[in-house]
């Protein structure tokens, strides 16, 4: 690792196969806590390589635990790591998208550098995680929808996380999160909080038979946050959207914020899927979730996309979704 640090902080980066190498060394504890710190902190003082990043992602998926299903799932998740501590939207975007008919394997962990993450929220109203296929299967047949907190599927960073968890910043790992889903779904809705790290996410999924959205919102969130203008990388390209260009209103930060603890983030969580939460929260929800339902079905159009994102909000089928899943998770 010596030499490794050494040839980072002379800005030299690494190859795709030596990447793979050191996180596959990182997971089996070969190097000491203060090195895996050093190596964690040295991407957010400079920029990944394409491929470091592949690399990184590569090792991460060789040392997880896949499930497979026939289903064409989707993941509706984001980097975190943006700063914003906005409420739980890909999550509650999850719930719609299920709802709406689209499969969802939703890959997610604790909030590290925000408060609250999707595991956070699940547990908090009872939710068990699980990796056991059966019931993964289970919640997916009752619900359309299955949850995989990250490090029953990813045990190889059990070495990681205290550290992470430690650090509390955001890490090479918050990069990615999204592309080391164990389901390997072939439909990615993701959402990155630098426009970088966006157009390498775009050449890397492009390079596979993905459907892809990767969201970069220019304010800096990791999605739509109808604050302003956001870009959007797809299989056919890229553009610049505004929250009109959706049917949606232009919203405010302090309409979206999150909880400053967990119970009072599931709180906002519960009042959005029961219809008592504010119509800027609604939309910011219908927006990330009216994208994914266009990556899963490009030939209806972002507008179709948009409307069935909020029938399945309104008419509280996201809420049935959630249910559901909390139900077989218990």
């Amino acid at each position: 690792m010596k030499e490794i640090l050494n040839e980072l902080i002379e800005h030299r980066s690494l190859s795709k196969e030596t990447a793979r190498k050191v996180l596959i060394d990182l997971a089996s504890a070969k190097y000491n806590q203060s090195q895996m710190s050093a190596f964690m902190t040295v991407y957010m003082m400079r920029a990944i390589t394409i491929d470091e990043l592949q690399g990184f992602r590569d090792a991460m998926l060789e040392l997880c635990v896949p499930i497979r299903f026939d289903a064409p799932v989707m993941d509706v998740c984001g980097t975190g790591g943006d700063g914003k501590n906005t409420f739980n939207i890909s999550t509650l975007s999850s719930f719609v998208v299920a709802a709406a008919g689209q499969p969802v394997a939703k890959h997610g962990n604790y909030g590290v550098s925000s408060v609250s993450g999707s595991s956070n929220v699940l547990e908090y109203f009872g939710y068990k995680f699980t990796n056991e296929k059966d019931l993964l299967e289970k919640s997916l047949d009752r619900a359309n929808i299955f949850f995989m907190h990250a490090p029953l599927f990813h045990p190889a960073m059990k070495n990681v996380a205290p550290i992470r968890k430690e650090l509390g910043v955001k890490t090479f790992f918050n990069m990615l999160g999204p592309m080391v889903n164990p389901a390997f779904p072939p439909r990615q809705l993701a959402g990155v909080f630098s426009l970088e790290l966006a157009r390498q996410y775009g050449y890397l999924y492009q390079q596979t038979d993905k459907d892809f959205v990767i969201l970069h919102d220019i304010q800096g969130y990791d999605e739509i946050s109808l604050t302003g203008a956001f870009k959007i990388f797809t299989n056919q390209g890229e553009h610049v959207l505004e929250p009109a260009d959706l049917g949606l209103p232009e919203v405010q930060y302090a309409e979206i914020k999150g909880g400053a603890t967990v119970a009072e983030s599931a709180e906002i969580f519960m009042k959005i899927l029961s219809g008592a939460g504010s119509d800027s929260q609604k939309a910011v929800v219908i927006a990330n979730a009216g994208m994914a339902l266009y990556c899963g079905d490009r030939n209806s159009g972002i507008e179709v996309g948009m409307a069935r994102a909020k029938e399945a909000l309104e008419s509280k089928k996201a809420l049935e979704t959630f249910k559901k899943l909390i139900d077989v998770g218990q």
